[in-house]
Parts: C-alpha cells; structure tokens; sequence
C-alpha cells in the first residue's frame, strides 16, 4: 500500500491499482454473502414454534429494523422491496463503520455515493414510468404551469445530488475531524493518556453514531421518492 487511499497488486509485470474505499467495499459484499448464505440455512431448520435465539434471533431483529425503516413510505409494497432495502441498508451501515478498525470507508468515496443514488434515482424514475407511462412522466414536469418546467426538471435531479453529498460530506467529515483530532492528541499529550481517554468519545460520535444516522438518513428518503411512485395511498 503505497498510500492511505490506495491498494497497489502486482502480480509479475501487471499493476492493478484499487481505491482502498472500493476494496473494503469488495470485502464487504464478499463476508455479507457468506453471512446472508448461513443465516438462511439457519432459519430455514429453526423452528416457528420455539422462541428464536441465536443468529435466528439477531436476524429478526434486523428485519424489523429494516421494517421500521423503510415500511412507513413504502406501504403495502414494503415485503416486495425489503430484500433489496435491506440488503443495502445492512451493508452500507457496516460500510459506514469500518473506520473503527483504522479501514477507509467506502462511503467516504463520492463516485460510491452517487452509484447508490443515481441506482435508487433510476428506480423512482422507472417506477414513476411504469406507473403512467412516458407520455405522462414528462407531462408531470410541465406541471402546474409550462413555465415552470426547467423549476421541474431541477427538482427530480436534486434528490440523487442531495443524497450523495450529504452522506460523502458527513463520514468525509467525520474522518477528517477523527484525523485532526489524533494529530493534536499526539502533539500535545505523547504520552497518550488523552488519547485513551478522548478515543472512544471520537469514533462513539464520528463513526458510531454519524454513520447509524447518515444510513437511516439515506434509505428513509430513498424509501420515501419510491413510496411516492409504488404506494397505493400515496396516488
């Protein structure tokens, strides 16, 4: 590793050259494939009548946190998104937490966040055609007044910018300040006692917290564009 954000293979002559924020990401998928793959042979073989515990236990537990949020914007369509709601919320969160054990976080990379929401802005807009057709998708922007049109058009393009700079411009935050704050540690106090002290504050705030929030952020939004287009109540 040459540098903090860089991974440099080689292998005889070739070079491969990987952001580390994208090969943490990699390793990511590669264990959560593993632990999707057990999980579900474990459920399978639990019995409905006993009480779950275990892996059992901690996987409910996790559905109803996905239920919980995303269920309120999509509605009657939740059981058909949750899949893939969860699947992304669970590895965007472990994502967002890598930096307590001193990983790049893959959320940390603009290009990342804008392939997520650019991904989630396709399926409101496909969603949006399907729903209409898409004749009556661009009547919807010419809507209340022509005039207002270019207004329109902003306004669907925003919700991908917004979701990828804020969750780029929190966890970049959050690494840079987490930075900072060890440089100063390590000028002012060597010896380390601050640093042992103030430590677990630092990443409890920056990476604990910050990046629970900043997931929640992100899919309850997501969720909501999309309940917009797929939800009965919402028409």
């Amino acid at each position: 590793m040459s540098q903090v954000s860089e991974i440099i293979i080689r292998i005889g002559d070739f070079k491969l050259e990987i952001q580390q924020s994208i090969f943490v990401w990699l390793c990511i998928c590669f264990f959560s494939m593993f632990f999707f793959y057990f999980a579900g042979k474990k459920i399978e073989k639990a019995d409905p009548s006993k009480a779950p515990k275990g892996l059992v236990y901690v996987c409910e537990e996790i559905y109803n946190l996905i239920l919980y949020v995303v269920q309120g914007n999509l509605k009657e369509t939740t059981l058909h998104y949750v899949p893939m709601f969860g699947t992304l919320i669970l590895l965007m969160l472990v994502s967002n937490l890598t930096g307590l054990i001193g990983l790049q976080n893959p959320t940390s990379n603009v290009s990342f966040n804008a392939t997520l929401a650019v991904t989630m802005w396709l399926m409101w807009q496909y969603q949006a055609i399907k729903k209409g057709g898409f004749v009556a998708r661009l009547k919807e922007l010419t809507e209340p007044m022509w005039f207002l049109t270019p207004l329109n058009i902003i306004g669907e393009l925003a919700p991908p910018i917004s979701l990828t700079m804020r969750l780029f411009g929190n966890i970049l935050a959050g690494s840079i300040i987490t930075l900072m704050i060890y440089t100063l540690i390590k000028n002012i106090a060597p010896w380390g006692y601050l640093g042992l002290t103030l430590t677990p504050f630092i990443h409890m705030y920056f990476d604990v917290f910050s990046g629970v929030i900043q997931t929640y952020i992100f899919f309850t939004l997501g969720s909501f564009f999309l309940g917009q287009q797929v939800s009965k109540e919402a028409e």
